[in-house]
């Protein structure tokens, strides 16, 4: 189950450092911040031999410090665990947090290394002026495909912050809270804790999803 939501989530990664974008609105801030995002990774990535050739630590670098500022993790970890959040102590939530920031890690890490000429297409952003909460349309182009790629932002006093993405009409927090619930229903909080755990340390040793 885990592999096919990553699966998911690589044309997400993709397009955060893809190789040119079409910008259809660039002045509303939430579309700047996905544009920030995506020029910021994919400059480095150009500047930097060593993480077009692989090296493990500097991708892992280049996604605490460009990716990771811009992702609400706190609600994307509430969300994704769903009801049982409310009932979890304050340090399994820390523990959920910071399992959940580690797997979005390694699938970004996963996917430097696939770079190539993608392309992203902003569309126009469909919001009220004093929207808190938006969706940033885009599309990416690889190979002559177009794949939609949607982002929800949220407002947070004046930054706007990432909280969900979806791929080809699946929203990714709702589909790990359907894979979490199992777990948790199965073996309870901390038995979700454990398997994702157990998870980051086989894709920090390389490990591959069946």
């Amino acid at each position: 189950m885990f592999a096919k939501i990553r699966a998911l989530f690589l044309p997400a990664v993709l397009a955060f450092v893809a190789g040119g974008v079409a910008h259809a609105d660039e002045v509303a801030p939430p579309v700047q911040v996905v544009r920030s995002l995506t020029d910021s990774v994919m400059g480095s990535v150009r500047s930097d031999p060593t993480l077009k050739a692989g090296d493990q630590a500097k991708i892992e670098q280049l996604v605490q410090t460009k990716v990771l500022p811009y992702l609400d993790f706190h609600r994307m970890t509430a969300s994704a665990v769903g009801p049982a959040w409310r009932r979890a102590t304050p340090q399994q939530r820390d523990q959920l947090q910071e399992q959940f920031k580690q797997l979005l890690i390694h699938t970004y890490s996963g996917a430097v290394g696939r770079i190539k000429n993608q392309k992203v297409q902003y569309l126009p952003l469909r919001a009220a002026p004093h929207a808190t909460s938006v969706v940033v349309r885009t599309r990416v182009l690889d190979n002559g495909e177009q794949i939609q790629l949607d982002y929800r932002l949220l407002k947070q006093g004046e930054d706007w912050k990432i909280s969900d993405v979806n791929v080809m009409g699946v929203w990714l927090v709702d589909n790990y809270r359907g894979v979490f619930a199992q777990e948790i229903n199965s073996k309870g909080i901390d038995g979700l804790i454990g398997v994702l755990k157990q998870r980051n340390e086989e894709l920090a040793k390389g490990g591959q999803e069946p």
